[in-house]
This record gives C-alpha cells, structure tokens and sequence, in this order.
C-alpha cells in the first residue's frame, strides 16, 4: 500500500464530507453543567487538510472527539459522508470509525507486547479480515510510512518518531476516508516532528483528509486551512498561505 495507492477519488462534490451544523456538548458537573460546544458549525470537503487549535479548555477536544464519532453531540447536526452520525448508538459508531477514520494519536498507544506488524494488522480484527490477509495488509501500510524492515520490532525496540510511523500505519491499513490527529509531534523531538509532518504531507497530497488538533502554531501552519476554538465556538478559518484571509 505505497502512497500512490492510498489516492483516492478527490472531487469535490456539493456535499461536505464533514458538515456539522450547530453542534454543542453538555457535560453534566454535579449539580452544574459545563458546556464545552457552544454551537459549532463547521464543514470539511474531502481531500483537505485542517488544524484544529485552540488554547486548553477552548474545546478543541471535545470537538475531536465528536469530529471522530468517540462521542455524541448533546444538540445539533453531524453529518458523515453523507450520513447522520449524530444520533447513533455505541455499534454504529463504532462500526463507522472502523470504516470510516484512522486515529493518530500524541502517545502512539501501541500494544508493548506486539511486534509492529501485529499493532497495525490489530484495526483488521474488527474488520473480520482472515490472518495472513491481515499481515500482508498490515506489511504494505508499514512500506507506506517507509518502516517495512521493522515489523519483527517490539514498541520498546522501536524510536519515538518510529513508533509514531507504526501508529500512521495501523492508521491507514484499513483504508479510511478521514486521518484524525491529536498532537501527533507532542512527544517528538523538532528534528523527528519534521519527519512525521513531511510524511502527513505526502498523505495528503496522496488524496486523504486530514484533521489535525494541535496547540502547536508552526504544526498548524503545514495545514492548508486553520479552524481556530475558542470557549466552545469556532473563532476563525484562516488558510495560512494567505494569513489574516477568512475563509
């Protein structure tokens, strides 16, 4: 599964892929309540690329976890490719992050015990796919991100910058529409962030959407768009090739 083979169809149709219409989150505090989405109306076409930043405590969390269908919205409208996720129950989301979005994540969550061939393949499981299906897939995602020759390596044998490719790679070995990042580069060092980063791009130009949560401003500026969060509310859309344009 080199990058050529992770391209896929590109245009832009009159539907979002993403398209959330007045979205809040509730959490209940005790006898209080804490409103973390205040309204948030936000739409990403196939085949871009977005950060998503905001201080601590802006909600950009929240949003992620709503944006990659780990959580319901209490109000409002979350449209997926078409299809009304907002409503869903614990199966089908789940059932529509397997399909649908490659999670990336700052502390790699691979399993110590499994060699990184075995953390890749491990998303196929849920997939019903067959082993030997799943260790070929899992061994062409591995050449996607350039880390074929350690597939044998166990998480602690493996870098940080390394674990992060392992991480990539059970990302896209189930072929998903949607690459979600939280703070990929958190634990990184500038040098390795910058490796990562590069590979993002090729992601990208390959043909996949990327959502990238950051509080990191430089990371975001690889972004072609930046949806600033602040108190809940979307406070700006800035591409940052053209920085102070609103989009």
């Amino acid at each position: 599964m080199g990058m050529n083979n992770l391209r896929q169809d590109n245009e832009r149709h009159g539907t979002p892929l993403l398209d959330l219409k007045e979205i809040t989150k509730v959490y209940a505090m005790g006898r209080s309540n804490l409103m973390a989405l205040r309204g948030i109306d936000l739409q990403i076409e196939s085949g871009e690329y977005v950060a998503i930043t905001g201080p601590s405590g802006s909600g950009k969390s929240t949003l992620m976890n709503v944006l990659g269908c780990l959580d319901n919205p209490t109000q409002g409208t979350y449209r997926l490719g078409g299809e009304d996720v907002s409503r869903m129950g614990e199966t089908e989301l789940a059932r529509t992050r397997n399909r649908e979005i490659g999670f990336v994540f700052q502390s790699f969550n691979l399993l110590p015990r499994a060699t990184a061939q075995a953390n890749v393949a491990l998303p196929l499981i849920y997939r019903g796919i067959g082993a030997r299906e799943r260790m070929q897939k899992a061994s062409e995602a591995l050449a996607a991100v350039r880390l074929e020759d350690r597939a044998t390596h166990r998480p602690s044998e493996l870098s940080g910058g390394q674990s992060q490719r392992v991480a990539i790679a059970r990302a896209l070995v189930t072929q998903p529409r949607i690459l979600l990042a939280d703070e990929p580069t958190g634990n990184l060092d500038s040098q390795t962030a910058e490796e990562i980063l590069t590979l993002f791009d090729e992601i990208h130009a390959a043909g996949k959407t990327i959502i990238l949560v950051t509080h990191d401003e430089e990371v975001a500026r690889r972004a072609e768009r930046e949806i600033h969060i602040r108190d809940g509310k979307v406070v700006a859309s800035i591409q940052p090739s053209r920085a102070g344009t609103k989009r």
